[in-house]
């Protein structure tokens, strides 16, 4: 771990949940971006003094390749933001935050949620990928346009929802209707102490119709089985059939990706679907060029994937309406790995059928 102390130059975006920031650091030539949290610091200004963890960019890791401020340099109180609530999340940790979950008794909904056992069917959405959120809301949206989508966002990867430049996007375009946050994430419309209630929460108190859950940004990875954030889609698959739901997961399909357990069927996918989910979910299979769609059936033939799930064929050839959202995923757009695009689409359009 590094924490070095720097000088704001520049605020790049600010809202009430993120800044974007510019900053000097002590000892280096060359200003650097930086990400803050208000509801965890406060808000900066220019000429600030501003401690930052540098540890992610100088070992070369991270979403954007951002700092991120610890704490502002000042004096008296920099921050009072008291809720009802008295769910901590960040636990134990110096920036530890309180929030009012959707289920305690502060929350104007806990006797909903008192009452809440059951999805009732509700379509769940299992992705391996943040960049594959928006993808699936938007085929839903195109297939059924008053469908009310919630995105439950879980902790395995980026805790603070605000981090994620595609959720504002998702919820200013009517891509997505609500966010929940689960565990030690935080920032969502709602947060909820685990991902079984963030999912009872998006049936019976957003009254979502389709309900998406997905790591954050970035994902963390070892080159090992397990050792990966894309375990999290087993877990979901689980948490949605233990709960009555109707989970669908979304392959992750890459023909572009230069890392060969990721091609043309990631490792990922097959450990989180082949062990770590339980219960059978149904899996979208896009149409694709004949060139592609043969090594992917061979590779989900060889994994022994459809022993435990269902295959569903499904009609999508073409990246849907994103409303003007530009999606990447590892830096690459549809043209250069349509597979991936498609597969996640393929997830949406069955969901709101």
């Amino acid at each position: 771990m590094r924490l070095v102390w720097g000088t704001v130059r520049g605020i790049d975006e600010t809202t009430a949940a993120v800044e974007r920031l510019t900053v000097q650091l002590d000892g280096l030539s060359e200003p650097h971006r930086a990400v803050s949290y208000p509801p965890l610091a406060g808000h900066c200004s220019i000429g600030e003094r501003v401690l930052c963890n540098t540890t992610a960019v100088d070992l070369g890791l991270g979403t954007g390749g951002e700092h991120f401020v610890v704490a502002r340099a000042g004096e008296g109180v920099v921050l009072d933001d008291h809720v009802p609530g008295h769910i901590m999340k960040l636990r134990y940790t110096p920036l530890q935050r309180d929030v009012t979950t959707v289920e305690e008794p502060a929350s104007p909904h806990h006797e909903v949620m008192a009452g809440a056992r059951m999805l009732d069917g509700l379509p769940v959405v299992c992705c391996g990928l943040h960049s594959q959120v928006p993808l699936v809301a938007a085929a839903a949206k195109e297939r059924r346009p008053g469908v009310r989508i919630a995105y439950v966002m879980t902790d395995e990867s980026a805790l603070p929802m605000a981090l994620s430049r595609l959720v504002p996007r998702m919820l200013e375009t009517g891509l997505i209707d609500e966010t929940i946050t689960c565990g030690q994430a935080f920032g969502g419309g709602l947060e909820a102490v685990n991902l079984y209630s963030g999912l009872l929460a998006a049936r019976h108190v957003v009254r979502a119709d389709v309900a998406i859950v997905a790591i954050g940004p970035g994902i963390p990875g070892t080159s090992t089985p397990f050792g990966h954030s894309g375990v999290a889609q087993g877990q979901a698959v689980n948490a949605a059939g233990a709960l009555g739901g109707r989970p669908i997961a979304v392959p992750r399909l890459s023909f572009a990706d230069p890392r060969p357990r990721h091609v043309p069927l990631s490792h990922q996918t097959i450990t989180a679907l082949g062990v770590v989910a339980l219960v059978a979910a149904e899996i979208p299979i896009p149409v694709l060029r004949a060139d592609l769609a043969l090594p992917v059936d061979e590779a989900f033939g060889s994994s022994g994937l459809w022993d435990r799930h269902a295959r569903v064929d499904a009609p999508i050839d073409s990246v849907p309406d994103t409303r003007g959202i530009e999606v990447r995923t590892m830096g690459r757009g549809f043209d250069a790995d349509p597979a991936f695009f498609l597969a996640a689409a393929a997830a949406g359009w069955l969901a709101a059928g």
